[in-house]
């Protein structure tokens, strides 16, 4: 018989590994039901929780003609992802005194339009003026025909400029196809070469490397028109993307980058903060963007972000650096966007609190009182005073006008909640025929309603 104090060691292990299937299961699952409901080929995914690779798996076909299932090892284009790899090589750069960040352009390409005025952050920021050669989210012919970075920057860095440099924030790919071209000469290296052996060699990346590399992994692209079915199409032609989308990887390869960029290994701590700083024009306003990496929030938590898009590919790479945690979305069609999704609702599992359960006798109370509005009836009785003064002979009748015409009450869900004032705050989504409600509803200690609110939902 196992010792006492074995079993309550062993129980917590117990309770963790069952929360891991239970969460396994539930990503799983809408995962599944998300790519289903889309029609792409396939999606993989990779998640970090606490620190550590908490689940990966792919989904669907990496390739629609040979059947060929997606695995964890296949292979997919990230897209600008790449760019904070770029950014992270002249950081590396910078801390190894080869270049500054604050140099002008002038220094490395004097020939280009007013590189005297512009420095690499604000090419690394998009807050350059430099005109983006890649805007256009399908590919065009001329992306069929090899190409060399310095044509690029011939044709669109001796444009003349968007804006003056500093003033506002647009995306440009011309900006680091240019900062790619910047690190190689400064430093002697090719770019994907450093990478290689500076980043991904160290970090275990063995899949990560430029997607003209071509690898028996790689995803078949597809493209989709309008609500078609997944088109296998064709990748751009050689050195589109130097610096700006070059790269290929698993979910898991790049998870290991998010690990280390949660730890703050690979650069160094003044360099990090460069990396994720806010960058701001020369007004003041902020441009939630930061050295190859969008600053936001999800439901409140910051976040630190990309997402990606070359032909047949779109690819999200989020992280969540007060949870510890990142989300990695890898797909194989450009015509869905079915990387957001997907990244809200892995978020959503790993690191969200549950919504708390609903007791289905307070839930089918609360579609009573609805039901009861919809013909101008209420039970005072389970009102305070309060609320009862709320519901005049002008609102109920206004309620009634409101309801009536939306049709059958369809479902009714509790959304959130939590306490305040000293009772408890509960939402709920009212899906009728024609329109979604939301109900705003507190509840006193004794159970009667304080509140109950009714309003268009966002």
């Amino acid at each position: 018989m196992p010792h006492r104090l074995t079993l309550l060691f062993l129980a917590p292990l117990v309770l963790g590994a069952q929360e891991k299937a239970g969460m396994d299961r539930q990503l799983t699952d809408k995962i599944s039901s998300l790519l289903h409901a889309s029609g792409a080929p396939s999606a993989s995914v990779a998640l970090v929780k606490d620190g550590k690779l908490a689940f990966a798996q792919a989904f669907g076909k990496t390739n629609l003609a040979a059947d060929k299932p997606a695995t964890p090892e296949t292979r997919y284009a990230v897209g600008s992802i790449s760019k904070q790899f770029t950014a992270a090589a002249l950081l590396l750069a910078q801390e190894q005194g080869q270049l500054s960040l604050d140099d002008k352009v002038a220094k490395y390409f004097p020939d280009l339009t007013r590189a005297g005025d512009i420095t690499l952050r604000q090419i690394l920021t998009h807050t350059a003026g430099y005109e983006d050669y890649a805007p256009q989210d399908y590919l065009i012919p001329e992306w069929k025909q090899p190409i060399t970075p310095q044509a690029i920057l011939d044709r669109w860095a001796k444009k003349p400029l968007n804006f003056d440099p500093g003033t506002k924030w647009q995306y440009s790919n011309t900006g680091y196809v240019l900062a790619g071209v910047i690190f190689e000469k400064a430093s002697g290296q090719g770019l994907v070469k450093f990478l290689r052996a500076k980043i991904f060699d160290s970090l275990g990346m063995a899949s990560a490397g430029d997607c003209a590399e071509h690898s028996p992994n790689d995803a078949t692209p597809y493209t989709r028109f309008a609500l078609g079915p997944p088109r296998e199409v064709s990748r751009e032609a050689q050195d589109w993307y130097l610096g700006a989308a070059e790269l290929c990887m698993t979910p898991s390869d790049l998870a290991k980058w998010d690990m280390a960029m949660l730890r703050h290994e690979i650069l160094s701590s003044a360099s990090y903060q460069e990396f994720e700083r806010d960058v701001r024009l020369a007004n003041g306003d902020a441009t939630h963007y930061a050295l190859g990496l969008d600053i936001g929030e999800f439901r409140s938590i910051p976040t630190i972000s990309h997402s990606g898009e070359v032909s047949g590919f779109l690819a999200l790479n989020t992280l969540y650096p007060t949870r510890g945690g990142a989300v990695v979305v890898l797909t194989n069609e450009d015509g869905v966007n079915l990387i957001g999704p997907i990244g809200s609702q892995v978020a959503t599992i790993a690191f969200l609190p549950p919504p708390p359960p609903a007791s289905e006798q307070a839930t089918a109370q609360v579609r009573g009182i609805l039901e009861g509005l919809r013909k101008s009836r209420i039970d005072r009785a389970l009102f305070s005073a309060n609320a009862n003064s709320y519901f005049t002979e002008t609102a109920l009748r206004d309620i009634r006008g409101s309801l009536v015409p939306l049709g059958k009450l369809k479902s009714l869900t509790r959304s959130s909640e939590s306490l305040r004032g000293g009772m408890t705050h509960r939402g709920y989504r009212a899906v009728y025929e024609k329109k979604t409600l939301s109900l705003n509803i507190y509840v006193l200690a004794d159970g009667k309603y304080e509140q109950f609110m009714i309003t268009e939902a966002n």
